[in-house]
């Protein structure tokens, strides 16, 4: 499996984390438990409440902060509820096929991890494992939904040394 992460800092605070190796780490883990085998790139985003808020505004029509979105490029998504998502990339002629964007929020994730008494590197590992489970074509909104990935989650950050954040 070859992956390229792609990591835009507009926010300085981000880089005392180390982020470009836990967003790979993370992306690494999503495919490898997704099953997925393909060289992929992928875009993170590492920003802060505000710009998180306008984009939450912008493409969900909520107007606040959030952990972290996260936008698709290839529709991967089951047919059926529950169901696990396509395992095939489609081929890129230009280059690595994009499984999308993930952006984060720099307060909310640090207030999460202080909340939680996290270790902020776990807890974004977790957060961009996350976000590059939906560019794979996992989700959350229903039960069914939310277990398969859950548990796909559950398994990758143990799999790390993570305990489960459910």
């Amino acid at each position: 499996m070859i992956m390229h992460v792609d990591l835009v800092v507009e926010d300085a605070r981000w880089e005392a984390l180390g982020l470009e190796a836990l967003a790979e780490r993370a992306v690494g883990l999503a495919l490898a438990f997704a099953g997925v085998k393909a060289e992929v790139e992928v875009a993170v985003l590492a920003t802060d409440d505000a710009r998180i808020s306008a984009l939450n505004s912008q493409f969900r029509g909520k107007s606040k902060a959030t952990n972290v979105l996260s936008w698709p490029a290839l529709d991967l998504f089951p047919d059926a509820e529950g169901g696990h998502p396509a395992k095939a990339i489609p081929e890129d002629p230009f280059g690595r096929p994009s499984l999308g964007d993930i952006a984060l929020a720099y307060e909310t994730v640090m207030a999460e991890s202080a909340e939680g008494d996290l270790k902020p590197e776990d807890h974004i590992l977790h957060l961009i494992l996350h976000g590059s489970l939906h560019l794979l074509g996992y989700d959350h909104e229903t039960e069914a939904d939310a277990t398969l990935m859950e548990a796909l989650e559950v398994r990758a950050l143990a799999s790390v040394g993570i305990a489960t954040p459910y």
